[in-house]
């Protein structure tokens, strides 16, 4: 499950009319899309079956005109729950407070702000504009039918009203607030406790209800610590105390989640919803079938190539996913793939869209934030596992290209470099982000200028030119694209006040580490099986939040850096969202192809194979954080070169093809071959070598055999 660190605001594409051809671009009638920026935080309500009702229209994912309704694809599949469709004066009234929360992230980063000031500000704008746009419950058939407005009731507006008291309170005294931690008045208790309980409200309206009971959990575990058998027991910690230290301080609703929200997260969603505006979505997505849409396996190398590049403004998995299915399942039906096999490369190649620089995951920012580095340092750290990712995807669509035939799909479509001479200026902000960071600016002066950048080049392009109104809808659009992470980031901070409370954390990480018997190989693998099960069922952020403060010990503990910890955890955070039996992008897939969302899930999980053992490499063996950057460069490249010949084994063995169809003792023994190098020591390193060694030879002698026997063949008497 995950969120997007540019919130919502790379919008899909929507489904065009036949034989409308974008300008410069694909012709929609084989494979393209008409470009519709309209994302946001205005997704589609209908559920699965009420779109039926509403539209009309068999299918429940396509409009009355058959098209691909992409919204409501992504409110069914995304973790995230559907905001409301605003009409009239409400949604007026959230694009003005929308646009009044982005100017007061702008107005951060060159006019800093206590912390004390700024993040209670920042909640009181976010959670009550949450109240509106996400609903308290369902909404009805009949309404639906009916064609009622959907915007808030008396019941959303008081609760909006009253989210705003607290953080009002605060903010009025900031400075006396916090230093009343130790000996609050009952009006901060009672302050105190309408946050918490507007903070857990918000996280049910926005991901559902697991995350605020997860929650109430863990108040109930500080409350009633001394009842818990050893080795959970603890000190019973008053109402008084839980309010102080998770209200009243530096942990809890203020801590690190919360402002990596107020800062980080709110300036890359306006930089999103610039850059989606600017026509940069379209562009991506132009040179993509350009560049590869024109081989055997082209179709499958342009749902990859645009999954990275729409990655970089996106950040969400389903998002993504449904966005390359709406454009490219036509291109790769016409190409001879399966509906499963497209699904999985469709739903592989989104799920990257989060572990694509320059725009990771929510859980990059605060991986920056907890480590205390720049986050030009975690985009290093994440670059050479996300070329292995899409390594493995490549060489898995190369294989099916030659196991199902694939043939190459003609399109209409404008020379790359021709499209790279005219637009190509949409790469100049993606780049910039680094290039300010390396001149040593903080990431949030970074995206700030790369965000002016990208409004500036828009006027290259008559039909993106960003107008008043696009601006002042970018900017309404970076904060509601914000607001399902606001609620979930408040939440996480709750359970990791209560942990560092308590000690719970420090107590489950010596349990992993006692378990696996000091073990590193075995705390690692519970560690990942710990994540994936976690992310099952919190969103990404929330898993990695909670994960660290658990999990990050037990790894430090047997000898693993904390940066490396850190990536670990986030990976496999991130590889939740393709772990069965949940796998949301997967299943948004077959929505799409019509395949059977078992199979598409297996599939994907196939594609992304490498990608769960990748993060194995640089938490065993002191060489293996080579593949992180670190270490020098030869360090860097022995991990390169061992972790590519990982990743191509594991490719072969899943793919099972090499020079021709691999049977399955070669796909095997080259298969258990990539495993020991995940150690990359002399010994392992030398048996994972010897293995393949050994399937390659059988695989040569058996095709070049083969091959003798065909050419040795007489050839059949023609017929009198």
């Amino acid at each position: 499950m995950t969120e997007r660190p540019d919130g919502k605001g790379a919008a899909p594409a929507r489904a065009g009319e036949q034989g409308e051809t974008q300008p410069g671009g694909v012709d929609a009638k084989e494979a393209h899309p008409k470009d519709k920026h309209a994302h946001g935080a205005h997704r589609a309500t209908h559920s699965r079956n009420a779109d039926q009702k509403y539209n009309g229209s068999p299918d429940p994912y396509k409009d009355t005109d058959g098209k691909l309704d992409e919204e409501a694809l992504i409110a069914e599949f995304e973790a995230e729950k559907p905001a409301r469709h605003l009409t009239g004066t409400p949604a007026l009234i959230i694009k003005v407070i929308g646009v009044a929360l982005s100017v007061f992230g702008l107005y951060w980063v060159f006019n800093p702000m206590a912390t004390q000031f700024y993040l209670p500000a920042f909640l009181m704008i976010g959670l009550s504009m949450t109240f509106l746009v996400y609903r308290g419950w369902g909404r009805s058939d009949k309404d639906k039918e009916k064609g009622k407005a959907d915007n808030p009731h008396i019941l959303d507006w008081a609760l909006a009203v009253v989210a705003a008291v607290p953080f009002l309170y605060i903010i009025m005294d900031w400075d006396a607030f916090f230093r009343r931690a130790i000996v609050p008045t009952y009006l901060d208790l009672i302050m105190g406790t309408i946050a918490i309980l507007i903070v857990l409200e918000a996280a049910r309206r926005t991901v559902g209800i697991l995350v605020p009971i997860v929650v109430l959990g863990f108040f109930a575990y500080a409350y009633f610590g001394p009842y818990f058998p050893a080795p959970f027991g603890t000190s019973s910690f008053g109402w008084i105390r839980l309010v102080g230290h998770n209200v009243m301080g530096t942990q809890g609703i203020f801590g690190v989640p919360t402002d990596v929200a107020a800062t980080y997260i709110i300036l890359f969603t306006i930089y999103g919803a610039v850059l989606t505006a600017s026509g940069a979505t379209k562009f991506f997505i132009d040179l993509s079938f350009s560049a590869f849409g024109q081989s055997k396996s082209g179709p499958g190398r342009t749902v990859t190539m645009a999954g990275f590049l729409l990655g970089t403004v996106s950040g969400s998995g389903v998002a993504t996913t449904v966005t390359l299915g709406g454009i490219s399942w036509p291109l790769l039906k016409k190409a001879g793939y399966p509906k499963e096999h497209g699904g999985g490369v469709l739903a592989a190649a989104g799920i990257g869209a989060i572990m694509s620089p320059p725009t990771l995951g929510a859980a990059a920012f605060i991986i920056a934030a907890l480590l205390g580095v720049s986050y030009l340092q975690v985009l290093i750290w994440a670059t050479i596992p996300t070329l292995l990712y899409y390594l493995g995807i490549i060489l898995a669509i190369e294989m099916d290209a030659r196991k199902f035939k694939t043939h190459a799909v003609e399109i209409d479509t404008t020379p790359a470099g021709k499209l790279l001479l005219r637009f190509g200026y949409h790469f100049s902000s993606l780049v910039a982000i680094v290039v300010f960071m390396a001149m040593g600016m903080t990431p949030f002066r970074a995206v700030v200028y790369s965000t002016i950048l990208a409004f500036a080049l828009s006027f290259l392009d008559k039909q993106s030119w960003m107008t008043p109104k696009k601006i002042w809808d970018a900017l309404a659009t970076g904060a509601t694209g914000a607001l399902s992470v606001i609620p979930v980031m408040a939440a996480a901070g709750l359970i990791v006040g209560i942990m560092t409370l308590t000690g719970l954390g420090l107590k489950l990480a010596n349990i992993i580490v006692d378990f696996a018997g000091g073990s590193l190989f075995l705390t690692a693998l519970f560690s990942a099986i710990s994540v994936i099960l976690l992310g099952l069922a919190v969103p990404v952020t929330a898993s990695f939040i909670i994960s660290w403060v658990i999990i990050g010990p037990a790894l430090q503990d047997v000898g693993v850096p904390a940066f490396a910890a850190a990536m670990f955890i986030f990976y496999y955070s991130v590889l939740s969202e393709v772990s069965p039996p949940t796998a949301l992008s997967p299943f948004a897939a077959s929505a799409i192809t019509g395949g059977k969302p078992i199979k598409t899930m297996w599939l994907t999980w196939r594609y992304t194979l490498s990608a769960f053992l990748v993060p194995f490499i640089f938490v065993l063996t002191g060489p293996g954080i080579g593949l992180l950057m670190q270490g020098g460069i030869a360090t860097v490249l022995f991990a390169l070169v061992v972790s590519t010949v990982a990743v191509a084994s594991l490719a072969v063995a899943t793919g099972g093809w090499i020079m021709a169809p691999a049977n399955w003792l070669e796909r095997a023994l080259i298969g258990l071959g990539s495993l020991p190098l995940l150690v990359m020591e002399p010994m392992f390193l030398a048996v994972g070598a010897a293995l393949i060694a050994v399937g390659l030879v059988l695989h040569v002698i058996r095709v070049k055999r083969h091959s003798h026997k065909d050419t040795a063949s007489p050839a059949p008497a023609r017929a009198q």
